[in-house]
């Protein structure tokens, strides 16, 4: 934890404990916030000032992953029992220490988004509601290429969590063979996320059909248990879906460490490969864990990325 994030952590404890309301400093900066003993997640007795310090903590690691990336808000203002909505647009009345850009909208033009990289602007977020953190796979200065692409593992109600870790298993043996090389980590929801790290300048076309090919392969492996049937309805009874789909730009990804939606507070855990034994449970991985998981391990997640995928891998995956 850094010098910033423990002073920050301080000062939500002090103020939870007080009114509940108050003015962090964060730096020459300032930013208020309020009803910290709000229950987000009311089962868990998890409160507004828990996630709040469980992202300062985390910050040091989450804030580079996130940094000049647009920001896609879920807003729960009352807590995961409570009404949500989308928010793309920054709105008009946001403090100035929230960090905004210009973005390219999907209607054409340009809008004003919230955009990801200081903790600030992270913590603003949880302020006004959002629990998990949603940015682009692309950064604000290369908005039109693709930093990763993302296969989303999504079983059905009727899948256990080993049926997923088995078809990671087999998604692990495809990307051997085509000679490439991924991160993986649990969506914190119900499945897994396998990303691949692509070179610089890489078009979101391109990424898109990188992350199907191996989708369609994965299927041809197992597809007793993969199906790419996007309608829910139509999906095999059993299967799992390898969405490949998440990937152009505009669409957000959750990213690693991030807190989602859920009753006992699950994160969006990096995992080692390694990792992936059918006794995995995706509920192990909550905001009490992940900081003890984070002490022990270091940063999973931005190690397993520092090696991008050469153009010539891709290519080569592409014309398989």
């Amino acid at each position: 934890m850094s010098r910033l994030s423990a002073s920050v952590v301080r000062q939500l404890e002090e103020i939870e404990a007080g009114e509940g309301d108050g003015e962090l400093q964060l730096g020459s900066r300032r930013l208020r916030v309020s009803s910290l003993d709000k229950l987000y997640f009311p089962k868990s007795k998890i409160t507004k000032g828990d996630l709040m310090r469980y992202y300062a903590t985390v910050s040091p690691v989450l804030l580079p992953l996130i940094k000049d990336r647009p920001l896609v808000l879920k807003r729960y203002p009352d807590g995961i029992g409570g009404p949500s909505f989308f928010q793309q647009n920054a709105g008009a009345k946001i403090p100035s220490v929230v960090r905004t850009g210009r973005v390219a909208a999907a209607a054409g033009g340009k809008a004003t988004r919230i955009i990801g990289g200081d903790l600030a602007t992270l913590l603003y977020t949880v302020q006004i509601g959002t629990i998990a953190v949603h940015p682009w796979q692309s950064r604000t200065r290369t908005h039109q290429y693709a930093d990763t692409t993302t296969i989303d593992l999504d079983p059905g109600d009727d899948v256990p969590f080993f049926e997923v870790v088995r078809l990671a298993r087999t998604i692990r043996v495809q990307l051997d063979k085509l000679g490439l090389h991924a991160a993986i980590k649990t969506s914190g929801s119900s499945g897994l996320h396998i990303v691949l790290p692509l070179p610089p300048r890489t078009a979101y076309s391109q990424a898109a059909q990188l992350a199907e090919r191996i989708a369609e392969r994965v299927v041809e492996a197992d597809p007793k248990r993969a199906t790419i049937e996007r309608s829910i309805r139509n999906r095999p009874k059993g299967s799992i879906y390898v969405d490949a789909m998440q990937n152009a730009e505009g669409k957000s990804v959750v990213a690693a460490y991030s807190v989602r939606e859920r009753e006992n507070g699950t994160v969006s855990a990096p995992l080692d490969w390694r990792e992936l034994r059918t006794s995995l449970r995706i509920d192990s991985f909550t905001i009490a864990t992940t900081t003890l998981r984070l002490r022990k391990l270091g940063d999973l997640w931005s190690a397993a990325l520092k090696r991008r995928n050469t153009r010539r891998a891709i290519a080569a995956a592409l014309r398989e």
